[in-house]
């Protein structure tokens, strides 16, 4: 039986419900159990699923994530590689280029010095022009005066001749005076 406490008067105020016994629960229905059971096995085999799926997904991660380090790896080694490579190309293109232009100095100072020479070689060869212009220019007078100047050798040279046959012949004479053989005058 069902109750009520409290007075309902004319001013409205506590009323209240209260239950004196509780009501038996009606039994489960047969198929209830049958439910329960398949719901709960569903959804455990649901979770397990889910759980096996994440286990397998997980697994998957972290294969990648190795796979995904090695690379990561191989690319830093491979690029520092790559660096150290380009490190000497650049050091050995730079020596070269600190000895190409050392070159470019000596070859620089090389090429003044040889333009100086030139210039030099340029005059010395205008004042040998100028010589050998002015011997072509007065060749045929040297050579009226070299002819000159043999003829009077000759004529000369025959006065010798002809003052020396005299001499000899005055020589020979005075030698053979005292006794003399002629051939040791001549040896003598």
């Amino acid at each position: 039986q069902d109750g009520h406490s409290g007075d309902a008067g004319d001013d409205g105020v506590g009323l209240s419900f209260v239950q004196l016994h509780k009501a038996a629960l009606p039994p489960p229905p047969e198929t209830a159990d049958e439910y329960k059971q398949q719901s709960s096995s569903g959804i455990l085999s649901m979770i397990d699923r889910l759980l096996s799926d994440i286990d397998r997904e997980m697994t998957l991660a972290e294969r990648e994530e190795k796979h995904s380090q090695e690379e990561y790896k191989e690319a830093m080694a491979d690029s520092a590689e790559k660096r150290a490579v380009d490190a000497k190309a650049l050091s050995d293109k730079q020596g070269a280029k600190a000895d190409m232009e050392g070159d470019l100095e000596v070859k620089s100072a090389e090429k003044k010095s040889s333009e100086k020479e030139l210039v030099a070689t340029g005059k010395y060869i205008s004042s040998l022009h100028s010589q050998c212009d002015w011997l072509i220019q007065y060749y045929d007078v040297r050579k009226e005066a070299r002819t000159d100047e043999l003829d009077s050798l000759e004529k000369a040279a025959s006065i010798l001749r002809g003052a020396d046959d005299s001499a000899l012949l005055q020589l020979r004479a005075s030698h053979t005076r005292a006794g003399r053989p002629l051939r040791r005058l001549r040896a003598a």
